[in-house]
């Protein structure tokens, strides 16, 4: 009896994190492309204009960024422009509560048949490895080792540190720009 009074919030709350997650992750997106130069190097190699999506199906939470040239990605929220290139997607809400609460490598889910891509498999790859240098600087390095399927080696820790704040920063004055409009 109580489970089923629970299980509606455990799912609310599992949205609302994913919906947050979302938000950071995309913001993050673009500030890792400003500030590191391995990022801008993986990123060089996808289409101007190229649109990346990734979401909960069927239509939940999503995060939409663009490669805007030169390396670099602006994120646009949960809206895009136009069709996307590439949409990664969950097939459930706690499929992504799972990899987003860094409980499960993404590697892993899509080995688990958790997720599904949607369009080329080469901008997937890409796009997880620019994904898992992001979570490598932003997370403590122990939960990263939990996250990404293989963490840096030559990420040392005054580098991580000085990236961590400017991506934060970087992450925090978009959020305090897009409140005010």
């Amino acid at each position: 009896m109580l489970a089923k009074r629970i299980q509606p919030m455990v799912f609310q709350a599992r949205r609302l994190y994913v919906e947050l997650m979302f938000q950071v992750m995309g913001r993050a997106l673009q500030a890792v492309s400003e500030v590191d130069e391995k990022v801008q190097h993986e990123a060089k190699a996808l289409p101007d204009g190229f649109l990346f999506e990734m979401m909960v199906m069927p239509d939940g939470s999503r995060l939409i960024v663009e490669h805007t040239g030169q390396g670099r990605f602006r994120y646009h929220g949960d809206s895009a422009p136009r069709p996307v290139d590439l949409s990664i997607q969950f097939k459930h809400i706690a499929h992504a509560f799972l990899v987003l609460s860094f409980q499960e490598k993404t590697s892993v889910a899509f080995a688990n048949d958790r997720m599904l891509v949607d369009g080329d498999i080469s901008y997937a790859v890409r796009m997880t490895r620019v994904l898992n240098r992001l979570e490598s600087f932003i997370l403590p390095k122990l939960i990263a080792k939990r996250a990404v399927k293989e963490y840096p080696a030559d990420l040392h820790l005054p580098e991580k540190l000085i990236s961590a704040a400017r991506i934060y920063l970087k992450v925090a004055t978009n959020f305090v720009e897009t409140a005010r409009a």
